[in-house]
């Protein structure tokens, strides 16, 4: 048996150099997702700095001067508008769906089935087309209100006088500023 040194020591100094390359990928990874997260935790601050500005400090000052619209020297304008927002309380679906049902709303439900086939499947997706549960498929039952559906809905409801139950809805309704840019 012969050992060659020379080799030995060339492969030792190739694992070490891929190990130390592999080291620095590694460390610039961990910088760059710590990088990463400090930039995203600015961004929120600055959304929420943006926010207030947005749907607090400017709609107040604006209201309290009396102004609905302003224009800018430079031709863009500022503008106060309603916003909504709402959502159905999960824990009170069913009774939030039942409203909106006794209520003449019932068609912004949606309900969606949706059946998962595997590869190589088309034949029985065909059949489970045609016939349905009885293949003894069972199918995903998703029940729900769009957001934007209901966002219209609460706006309608609320510019019209109309009540929407704050027990199952979590609504709100505020200002926001809109900046029209040339």
């Amino acid at each position: 048996m012969t050992i060659n040194f020379e080799q030995d020591r060339v492969e030792s100094v190739t694992q070490i150099d891929a190990a130390k390359t592999l080291s620095d990928k590694v460390l610039k990874l961990k910088d760059l997702e710590d990088e990463i997260l400090n930039a995203e935790e600015s961004l929120n601050k600055l959304k929420e700095q943006a926010r207030i500005l947005s749907q607090i400090e400017i709609p107040a000052m604006m209201q309290e001067m009396h102004i609905t619209k302003l224009k800018l020297k430079d031709g863009e304008s500022v503008e106060v508008k309603p916003f909504y927002s709402a959502s159905i309380i999960p824990e009170v679906q069913e009774q939030a769906f039942t409203w909106l049902r006794n209520n003449g709303l019932g068609d912004i439900i949606k309900n969606d089935i949706t059946v998962t086939f595997g590869r190589g499947e088309d034949n029985k997706a065909a059949q489970y087309a045609v016939l349905a549960r009885g293949q003894g498929f069972e199918p995903v039952q998703k029940v729900g209100v769009h957001a934007q559906t209901l966002k219209a809905v609460v706006r309608e409801r609320i510019e019209s006088g109309q009540d929407m139950p704050s027990d199952l809805f979590k609504t709100f309704a505020g200002n926001q500023t809109k900046i029209t840019r040339r």
